[in-house]
Formats: structure tokens, sequence, C-alpha cells
């Protein structure tokens, strides 16, 4: 497969690296390598690639700020989406947007055109395509709000729409499989008083900065809040609050987040992470899930 790729690479704009070291990608820092790494220029050209590589494993890479990667590494290719996937277009009732768009352009966007309840995204470190497959939201907003419709690639099938109400979106989950690729989102539109949005983006900057450890490597929030608990509340009173492996560090500043002090592994943090679900799985008989994302071997 990796042979088929480098025979294609020079017939195409988009870019290829292969034995990539994903630690570059991540924003733990930290992990294995993939087999491969597509940079993706387009539409065309992300069509040719799904028909070369057939049945070998990909996966279709965000920001990198939900993602752990195991030390073994990824036996596959990761696929970025590139620059033809990175439109925002204002139309009457809705807006378009490339699923690579990162989520703080998309809040940014909505700002400059006086667009209202985007302001949420400021406080999500990722892409609109990772926030939809997650239904990723902060300061009681969530994704599913404004989604309309999304524009996948699945089962060969390019340019399939569909509707939100058909994604099962619910906290921190959706339907969409990771063979299912996200091309590009619709959502609703309102416009609203611009010194408002402003003010609302502001505040929720200063609180991720007060409470979250958004200058280390991390991954943000590191397990799904149970319903009517708090996933940071239940790692203190576990007594997580300064628990290690290595490296790998629960954050002082939010319990929900682990960091990588300088060179955990992929294992430090992994393990640490199943401490900590048994420890507070021990004392208070709940089982925390995973929401950031673990592949590899």
């Amino acid at each position: 497969m990796i042979e088929k790729l480098k025979k294609i690479e020079p017939k195409l704009k988009s870019k290829f690296y292969f034995d990539y070291d994903m630690s570059k990608s991540t924003w733990f820092r930290t992990g294995g390598k993939a087999k491969a790494f597509a940079l993706v220029d387009n539409y065309k050209e992300l069509d040719i690639i799904l028909n070369t590589i057939e049945n070998f494993p990909f996966y279709v890479l965000g920001a990198g700020s939900n993602l752990l990667v195991r030390d073994n590494g990824f036996n596959g290719i990761i696929i970025k989406l590139g620059r033809e996937f990175k439109d925002i277009k204002i139309y009457e009732e809705y807006i378009k947007v490339g699923a690579s768009v990162l989520d703080v352009n998309l809040s940014n966007f909505a700002k400059k055109n006086k667009i209202k309840d985007f302001e949420f995204f400021i406080g999500i470190p990722g892409t609109i395509g990772g926030a939809i497959k997650m239904n990723a939201g902060c300061f009681g907003s969530n994704t599913s709000d404004l989604l309309t419709e999304i524009n996948v690639i699945e089962n060969g099938k390019f340019n399939k729409k569909i509707k939100t109400k058909d994604l099962n979106l619910h906290y921190r989950s959706s339907n969409l499989l990771d063979s299912t690729i996200i091309t590009s989102a619709r959502f609703a539109i309102r416009y609203g008083n611009i010194n408002e949005i402003k003010e609302k983006i502001s505040f929720i900057k200063y609180e991720r900065l007060k409470k979250q450890p958004i200058k280390e490597k991390t991954s943000g929030s590191t397990f799904k809040n149970p319903l009517n608990q708090f996933a940071a509340k239940l790692i203190e009173e576990s007594d997580c609050k300064k628990l290690n492996i290595g490296d790998a560090a629960v954050s002082s500043k939010h319990s929900n987040f682990l960091i990588n002090k300088g060179n955990a592994t992929a294992t430090n943090i992994e393990d640490l992470g199943k401490k900590i679900i048994e420890k507070v799985f021990n004392k208070f008989g709940i089982k925390l899930e995973w929401e950031i994302k673990i592949i590899g071997a």
C-alpha cells in the first residue's frame, strides 16, 4: 500500500509523509508513528487517495487536540484535510463550513459577521469535523444546537448529505463511524449585537485561561462527565489530584486534564487514565469514559 501511495504522490498536490512521527501533530506531543500521513489538498485528490488505499486502515485527523496515538504507532494512513476543506461561506439562512476549519476560526468568523451563538466555539481546541463527530461543546452550548446538515464520504459515496436529526447527537457522541469522513457542514445563523458577542467570547477566553491548563501539553478534557456529575470533582474526591506516572500527570489546575510534563510516553498517559478510572470506580461505583480518542496498536 505504501508503494502505491509513493507511486501516485508525484501526480498530486497533496503532501505525503511516510513513517510519520505523530507526536508532531498531537497536543500531547507524544506517541508513535503512522505508516503514512497525507495532507489532502482537495476533494478530487481525496477520492484518488481513498481509492488507492482501498481497505488500508485510515484515520482522519483534525487539530490533534483530542487524540492520543499509542507508542507502537498507527498501522495505517493518517488523513488531514487541507486547503479545499477550510472554506466558510455565508448564505441567506445558514453558513457552510469546511470540516478542516478550526473551531476558533469559526467563532471569529461569526463575530466578524455579527452572527451570534457561535461564541462557545472559541473555547473548543479542534476542527469542525471533530466537533461534529463528538458533539463538542462548552459553557452550556453544543455543536448540535446550531448544526442542520453535514456532507460526508461514506462507503465510497461522495457528498452524501445527513440531517442533524439522523446523527444521534448526544453528550460528546454521535453515530458517525471513524470510516465516515465529514467534508463540510451547514449551521443555522441568527444575527446579534456585536458588543454582546465580543463580551461573551472574552468571558469564555478568560474562564479557560483561569481554569484550564491550556498552555501545557494536554488534550483537553480527558473524561466525559457522567450523568449529573462532574468528572473533575469525582477525580479529586478519589485522591487522584496529585497522581502521576512518569511525566504524565493530573493537572493541578483542572483535574479532568492530563498533561505531559516533559517526556511522558503515550503509555504513561493511558496508564494514568486507567488508574484514575479504577480509583473513581472503587470510590463511587461510576466508570469514567474516555473523551479523548486513543488509536494505535
